[in-house]
């Protein structure tokens, strides 16, 4: 604690003896260092670590004192640069080649600050810079963390308008954070009320898909286990109606039927011509609010299975004939839609399969041993002991669920099921699927999310990339098709209770009750807690659509707040204001009302203030008449008035010193002028 308080007194002092100019450069410094500092995340290493030797040479520059390079250096840097953006993007325009460029032309605008016009060119293009932080992450933390970056700014840029002695540091940043919170309720207005275009922060050709995750409209070894690793959100998820189990929670995606010998994709033909989708739902609806992440894609995730389409604002969906929803246009920015599901269900429960032929191909001379072992199954007739012999062979052998199978070759199925005995739930699905194929029985892939973590502040269930999985469905004669999870076999813990159990991973401190996998722990307790405050900056703030603005005008319309209401907020505001004044008043500066009872006496005396007389002006007219003999004043009243009024004139119009003291000064010549 003495070292701590030795080296702040220390900082404090060498802050106090930097000059008023190199003060304000580091202030500068500061904040184009807080707006630069969220991009580092995003851009190329090179980039981040040439805009932090830049910013050390600008602040090595400020406190030697010495002079700026000269531009016949800076040309050539600049020129490296932006050659270094183009090689990088092969592009200097679009988002993130723009960013990049934006970026560096902040750091290098640092080591060009030769005139006061250049000071305020740093600080408009930091402004700038700003919003592009939005073009990579839009959570609550980026806008606290952008407003801050804008109250440093702004004091940074009030202190350059200060043509005397300047306010303390702190002040001025007290400054800077009002202005952003008087501009604070008229943006929030605005934002509620004021229409806006719909549509990305960002449109350019190549630029919209860039750094997205999630599911693809193909599968083969190591897909699912690269997005496990993602702890991204996909989707999050409120039941109106209770929510069914965890080992229920399928949330269907895209549904594979080709297979190469490695890779699964959509059959794309779908039923022949004139055949329709026989769907019966069984047992309870669940209704649930999907709220889903921009993905860059058309996929629609609900739960299994949904029994029409979602209505989607300006984006129709439509739904394919293996079931997979989509929308019109790729989902480029968050969406909430309303779903209606059936756990219980029976899809095309028919005696016959129409196209029954594209869920039974398979390539030819790709993992022969796995058609042989599927073969050897039609010997047990019934379809439902060919699946049971499967996954009891899943269970009961040396089959391992693991985040780093062995790399597989030509015959991946044959490799997997014969050798290496190890991988994700997209080695078990296709290796299953294959099987039933092989062995007489129509089946496919399905591609989705599994389960998701409930979240007990608000009640919403958050679905992760981490949660992606692959499962199996068979169609039956009079059965129609039905889901069949191999994973389950293998890692039941991964269906009952997600990932993290399947795949436990050690306590970060090595301590009980603070782990992240127990919901009882203070960590979880503090992530659910941020994760409540994400969701509904989420819900309300970024998920704020037209509908919704329309809605709010609506019922406000409507007599939500009608005109007594609104009358009494206003009062109220009122009430509230005229107490704050009164609060105001009442703390009002002790030095200025020790000057006005100085006034008041002199005027007493005969001697009241000019309206437009100063106190330096008031000072000289006092000494002038003590001088002519004139003065109705004793010699002591018109030396305490004089030192008075010299002390409250350096106080009110020099570089503010501490109150206390002086108020005990003034108060006695006060008194000796009585």
């Amino acid at each position: 604690m003495i070292a701590l308080a030795a080296l702040r007194a220390r900082a404090a002092g060498l802050v106090q003896s930097l000059s008023r100019d190199k003060a304000d450069t580091l202030l500068l410094l500061a904040g184009a260092l807080t707006v630069l500092a969220p991009h580092a995340g995003h851009l190329p290493p090179w980039v981040s670590a040439l805009c932090a030797a830049t910013l050390a040479w600008r602040t090595v520059i400020t406190l030697r004192g010495t002079r700026l390079p000269p531009p016949i250096l800076l040309l050539p840097l600049a020129m490296a640069a932006v050659g270094g953006v183009f090689l990088t993007y092969r592009t200097v325009l679009g988002r993130d080649a723009g960013v990049a460029m934006l970026v560096l032309l902040v750091a290098f605008k640092m080591l060009e600050m030769r005139a006061r016009r250049d000071l305020f060119v740093v600080i408009f293009l930091c402004f700038f810079l700003l919003l592009t932080t939005f073009f990579y992450a839009q959570g609550i933390g980026s806008a606290l963390m952008m407003a801050a970056s804008i109250a440093l700014l702004f004091g940074a840029q009030l202190s350059f308008q200060f043509t005397g002695a300047a306010p303390p540091l702190r002040r001025r940043l007290w400054l800077g954070t009002r202005v952003v919170l008087l501009a604070a309720p008229l943006a929030v207005t605005l934002f509620f009320l004021f229409p806006r275009l719909q549509g990305p922060l960002w449109g350019m050709p190549g630029d919209a898909r860039s750094g997205r995750t999630g599911l693809s409209n193909s599968m083969a070894p190591g897909n699912m286990s690269s997005l496990a690793l993602s702890q991204d959100t996909a989707f999050t998820v409120r039941f109106i109606d209770p929510a069914p189990p965890q080992e229920q929670l399928y949330w269907r995606g895209v549904v594979l039927g080709a297979f190469d010998g490695r890779t699964w994709v959509q059959v794309g033909a779908g039923l022949p011509p004139g055949a329709t989708i026989d769907v019966a739902m069984r047992g309870r609806a669940v209704r649930h609010q999907v709220t889903l992440e921009p993905t860059g894609r058309h996929w629609l995730f609900v739960l299994d299975l949904p029994a029409g389409l979602p209505r989607l604002d300006g984006n129709p969906a439509a739904m394919s004939p293996e079931i997979e929803l989509t929308a019109a246009a790729p989902i480029e920015q968050r969406m909430r839609y309303d779903a209606v599901s059936h756990p219980g269900y029976s899809l095309q429960a028919g005696v016959e399969l129409p196209g029954a032929e594209l869920w039974l191909a398979l390539p030819d001379g790709f993992n022969p041993r796995a058609l042989a072992d599927g073969a050897a199954l039609r010997r047990l007739g019934d379809p439902i002991r060919r699946i049971n012999t499967v996954l009891r062979r899943f269970h009961d052998e040396a089959y391992s669920y693991t985040l780093e199978p062995p790399l597989l070759g030509r015959h991946s199925v044959d490799e997997f099921l014969y050798q290496t005995r190890a991988g994700f739930c997209e080695h078990y699905a296709s290796a299953f699927v294959v099987l039933m194929r092989a062995a007489g029985v129509p089946a496919r892939v399905v591609t989705g999310y599994q389960g998701g973590e409930a979240n007990p502040v608000d009640g919403y269930l958050t679905v992760r990339q981490s949660d992606a999985h692959a499962w199996a469905e068979v169609w039956l004669a009079g059965r129609g098709w039905l889901r069949v999870d191999p994973t389950a076999a293998v890692a039941p813990e991964r269906v009952r209770r997600g990932l993290a159990s399947a795949l436990p991973g050690a306590n970060p401190f090595g301590i009980g009750g603070f782990g992240f996998d127990d919901t009882g722990s203070l960590l979880s307790q503090l992530r659910f807690r941020v994760g409540a405050l994400n969701n509904g900056w989420n819900q309300w703030v970024l998920n704020y659509t037209p509908e919704r603005r329309h809605g709010v005008i609506e019922s406000i319309k409507s007599g939500a707040l009608n005109l007594r209401t609104f009358a009494a907020l206003a009062a109220v505001a009122l009430l509230v204001w005229l107490a704050h004044a009164r609060r105001a008043r009442r703390r009002g500066d002790p030095v200025d009302a020790l000057y006005l009872a100085l006034c008041l006496q002199l005027g007493r005396m005969g001697l009241a203030r000019g309206a437009d007389e100063g106190p330096n002006a008031y000072r000289a007219r006092l000494a002038t008449l003590a001088q002519l003999g004139t003065s109705p004043l004793a010699a002591p009243q018109t030396q305490a008035a004089t030192e008075f009024l010299r002390l409250y004139s350096a106080y009110r119009y020099g570089p503010r010193p501490s109150a206390a003291g002086l108020v005990a000064t003034l108060t006695n010549l006060l008194t000796k002028f009585r």
